[in-house]
């Protein structure tokens, strides 16, 4: 019988075809209807035990092994972007404004194609397998929460998830234990002045100087009250003041996010932004509106399970480097399942062949080398049915056989 690596390599045509099919057919957070059925129906069409609509659009499936052994989960996220696909490929997105420009597709072919396998084996294998198939990864507030509200990490002791992470070179495992990913909030805030003719300033409260000034005070924060040896990111990444060339308008609106690791720094930053905001606006006679929405936690991997993940991934032939790497500043609601069990969350490089710099994730040519999701179905499958053994002591070589 073919062991779990051997089956994966048979069954990478089918990786391709699948994430090829999402990658023509995205759908946005909060409406990947479609998409859901569509992997609803994989598992049915298996005989796999599935469940839909969990916490939304989210599908669980679970597949049982002849033996008893732990509950291993692992998470796959199917949403996409409102982006214009502009790749010149057969598999270019078919929905206009929409696209997977994050490698969500590629996540999704990665585990149901694992799960395919590891159903083939079950009566050789040891535990319970839990695939969570997630939406809505890309906006606020997420589908891991309702996922996790509705019942996905039932009875699991541990939870794995990768990323295809375009920038790096296939066959690379990119980890980290403690802090890896930053939490993601989002702020927005409204100065309300007086507007005018732009021939004088003098009878306005101009909003647009007045934020601009509060810009470039909000850099200040990160430069002048947060230690030098923290984390953070504050971003204005909109600044609406939409009028006529010689017309100072009555308000204008920002748009930002901030990033930090620590629950006591993300709230310095949002009272400190308070601060600037009020002030900057007592003194110019300007009113506002500040909302700051709590985003996505941090992530922050367990130390014993990266440090499998890392030795998982050193013992592939398909992965060529594994390397811990620092925390990075983007956002991913994964956080949320390690809140509750242990787990680990790492980056499976996926540079496409024949670029010295590959597009970066969301941007409208954003595409992967497909040969990643191989080698993240192998890091995924072995760290999987190797878990029910007490690896440090180094006892998962048992089973060798079966992987």
């Amino acid at each position: 019988m073919d062991t779990l690596m051997e089956l994966l390599d048979k069954r990478y045509d089918q990786m391709i075809a699948i994430r090829r099919h999402l990658h023509q057919h995205p759908e946005l957070s909060f409406q990947e209807f479609k998409t859901a059925a569509y992997i609803g129906d994989y598992y049915q069409n298996l005989g796999i035990s599935v469940r839909r609509n969990v916490g939304g659009n989210g599908v669980v499936a679970r597949i049982k092994g002849n033996k008893k052994g732990k509950t291993v989960a692992l998470r796959a996220d199917f949403d996409a972007l409102p982006i214009q696909d502009q790749k010149d490929v057969p598999y270019k997105s078919t929905v206009p404004g929409v696209m997977h420009a994050c490698g969500h597709d590629g996540h999704t072919a990665t585990l149901l194609v694992l799960a395919k396998a590891i159903f083939e084996l079950k009566e050789q294998l040891a535990g319970e397998y839990v695939f969570i198939h997630q939406h809505a990864e890309e906006s606020s507030p997420g589908g891991a929460k309702a996922m996790i509200e509705d019942g996905c990490l039932n009875d699991v002791d541990v939870i794995f998830g990768t990323h295809l992470w375009s920038t790096v070179p296939v066959h690379s495992i990119l980890y980290r234990s403690g802090p890896i990913m930053a939490a993601a909030d989002r702020f927005e805030l409204t100065i309300k002045g007086s507007g005018g003719h732009g021939a004088q300033p003098h009878k306005t409260k101009d909003s647009l100087l007045v934020a601009a000034q509060i810009v470039v005070l909000f850099q200040q924060i990160v430069s002048r009250r947060i230690d030098p040896l923290d984390s953070a990111v504050i971003s204005v990444g909109s600044f609406i003041a939409d009028n006529a060339f010689n017309v100072i308008g009555d308000q204008c609106k920002l748009t930002g996010t901030v990033r930090t690791f620590n629950r006591e720094l993300q709230q310095l930053i949002q009272e400190e932004m308070e601060h600037i905001i009020r002030g900057i606006c007592l003194a110019s006679g300007c009113e506002y509106t500040f909302n700051y929405e709590i985003g996505y936690p941090a992530v922050i991997n367990s130390t014993n399970q990266t440090d499998y993940i890392k030795e998982i991934a050193n013992e592939l032939l398909d992965v060529d480097s594994s390397v811990e790497i620092t925390p990075q500043m983007g956002g991913e609601d994964f956080a949320y399942y390690l809140q509750h069990v242990p787990g680990c969350f790492f980056f499976t490089g996926a540079k496409p062949e024949g670029v010295e710099i590959a597009y970066p994730h969301h941007h409208p040519r954003f595409d992967i080398n497909e040969k990643a999701m191989l080698v993240a179905a192998k890091v995924l499958g072995k760290a999987a049915v190797n878990y029910h053994f007490d690896y440090t002591h180094h006892e998962k070589h048992v089973n060798e056989s079966n992987v």
